[in-house]
């Protein structure tokens, strides 16, 4: 019994081994594989560690670190836009059942303070057909305002508002007659309504001509790259010193938004314009005293110049002699004088003849080339103020 016994117990301890070893042979790789991850772990946590550094660990820039370009612009800015304010109009309609008068948003855009009496500069486009005007000045008050005086042909208005002196900051004035191609342009204005905006560009070109909304052409206008857009009309623009060179009035896009191409009317203009809507509410023009044929009448004979059909009685051009457009007896049209010229300047078309006048005024006496029956001929007349 004692052999058989004995043969057991060796069976049972075999089993017992080969148990025990397959339970060590699976548990080893998972001891190792959690040895791996735990270094693993402790390495990539040591790798990571400098990419945690708190915002307020980190180096910073110092703030004063502008350019001296930079800090210009700024100050450019800061120092012109109390003088920009923002303007809206609008219509009144009156309903035709309550007959309650209803106010009714018209369109917005951009404007300047002139001088301390409250006056406002903007396009006249921005006003035109509108029953109401509101200005809001930098400090963001709002002002009632009055038209003023308005120059459709050369699209420009002005406005007043009652406002204490004090919070008045009238823009610097300057010149446009020795303005540069290349040099730089700053405009700030209300573009879409979002209002103190700056751009900035060059002057592109000098010696533009664009349409006034009267259909009369305004000539020497300053050609921008600066961005103006809808809005952005009556807005300064300004040279590197912070001085009114032009008011923005129109761009050319395809779009409708800023390319690139925008035109401002020359401050030289303004500055003579300004006063007398101020004044007279209108700009005085002298006048000739005639009236002259359509374009189209005069490209259709073939003619160049500005063809008088019609001669005011006791005018300048009556005492003068100049003739009016006639017809003879048999009903057969006898052509009046051909304007060819006025002073020193020549004249191809009635625009000419218009923007001519302009550098006159009432009561100056010039020379008038006519061309009459094939023949060229000068007389002196005295301008007359206009009616």
């Amino acid at each position: 019994m004692s052999g058989k016994f004995r043969f057991f117990i060796w069976i049972a301890l075999l089993v017992l081994g080969f148990f025990a070893g397959v339970s060590w042979t699976n548990r080893a790789p998972e001891a190792e594989k959690e040895t791996v991850e735990t270094d693993t772990i402790i390495d990539e946590e040591a790798v990571s560690k400098p990419a945690t550094t708190l915002p307020h660990q980190r180096a910073t820039t110092p703030s004063n670190g502008l350019t001296p370009q930079e800090l210009a612009n700024i100050r450019l800015f800061e120092n012109a836009a109390p003088s920009v304010c923002f303007i809206t109009t609008s219509n009144v309609r009156t309903d035709y059942f309550t007959r309650n008068s209803m106010e009714i948003p018209r369109g917005s855009g951009s404007g300047f303070v002139w001088d301390d009496k409250g006056h406002i500069i903007t396009n006249y486009h921005v006003i035109q057909g509108a029953d109401r005007a509101t200005v809001t000045l930098s400090d963001r008050s709002t002002w009632q305002a009055v038209l003023v005086g308005k120059a459709p042909e050369k699209d420009l208005a002005v406005l007043r508002i009652e406002v204490p002196a004090d919070q008045l900051y009238p823009i610097p004035v300057g010149t446009s007659e020795d303005l540069r191609v290349g040099q730089s342009v700053y405009a700030i204005g209300n573009p879409f309504g979002l209002d103190q905006t700056l751009t900035t560009g060059i002057v592109s070109a000098l010696g533009r001509e664009i349409e006034s909304v009267a259909g009369i052409p305004i000539r020497d206008v300053i050609q921008t790259d600066a961005a103006i857009n809808p809005g952005n009309s009556g807005g300064p623009l300004l040279d590197s010193s912070g001085r009114l060179i032009g008011v923005n009035t129109a761009i050319y896009s395809p779009s409708g938004a800023s390319a690139g191409i925008g035109f401002s009317i020359p401050v030289d203009v303004v500055s003579w314009v300004v006063p007398e809507l101020i004044e007279y509410g209108m700009v005085k023009r002298p006048s000739m005293g005639v009236e002259l044929a359509r374009p189209q009448i005069v490209s259709r004979l073939g003619l160049e110049g500005a063809l008088v059909i019609d001669v005011i009685e006791n005018s300048g051009a009556d005492a003068a002699g100049i003739r009016p457009t006639m017809r003879d007896r048999r009903g057969a049209i006898i052509l009046g004088d051909l304007i060819v010229g006025m002073g020193n300047e020549p004249i191809t078309s009635n625009n000419d003849l218009i923007l001519a006048l302009e550098k006159y005024e009432p009561g100056d006496i010039v020379k008038i080339r006519l061309r009459r029956d094939d023949q060229e001929i000068e007389v002196d007349l005295q301008l007359d103020s206009a009616r």
